[in-house]
């Protein structure tokens, strides 16, 4: 089943519920999370693929998040999705262990007990690390500015006058 972020993640009652049937009714074993733009260009979000089948309740799952290949900022029209850029998942698939990258975790199992108990049904794990932005005071950021386009200018200014050396000038 492909599923968005939003229903990993959410916490409404009609999201909890579907989420509480399908461990508690069947076994969803896999979570694979797609790179975003997969679906481009009908939509640009992040989706999901939940792997599951009727051999009972759910005892543990497994996330893996495939990240974007090397080479691409995003999938487009012209530059879509291919079956290639699925094989570590499978590689992974055949021999499921615990994987971390830049300090956060890549493929991670998760019992029922720490999705449903510990973590409140947020099936959210494994995603895509964000960078977190600082928002600074305007008086920061405009002195952070400021020093910023002082080094700038120094270095425009040292390659200036490497260039005029070179050419056999004096520098100004």
């Amino acid at each position: 089943m492909i599923q968005p972020d939003g229903f990993l993640f959410g916490t409404d009652n009609a999201k909890i519920n579907i989420k509480k049937k399908l461990l508690n009714e069947f076994n969803l074993h896999t979570v694979i999370r797609l790179p975003n733009s997969v679906f481009s260009p009908y939509t640009s979000i992040t989706t999901n693929i939940l792997f599951f089948d009727r051999t009972g309740p759910t005892k543990e799952t497994w996330f893996y998040r495939l990240d974007m290949p090397e080479g691409y900022k995003h999938f487009s029209k012209t530059k879509p999705m291919k079956l290639e850029h699925f094989e570590p998942v499978v590689e992974w698939w055949n021999n499921r262990r615990e994987l971390s990258a830049g300090g956060f975790d890549k493929a991670k199992k998760f019992t029922v007990q720490q999705l449903t108990e510990g973590l409140g049904y947020n099936l959210d794990q494994c995603g895509y690390p964000h960078q977190e932005e600082e928002i600074l005071e305007p008086l920061d950021l405009i002195q952070r500015y400021e020093e910023e386009r002082a080094s700038l200018n120094a270095e425009i200014d040292r390659v200036l006058a490497e260039i005029t050396a070179l050419l056999g000038g004096t520098a100004p």
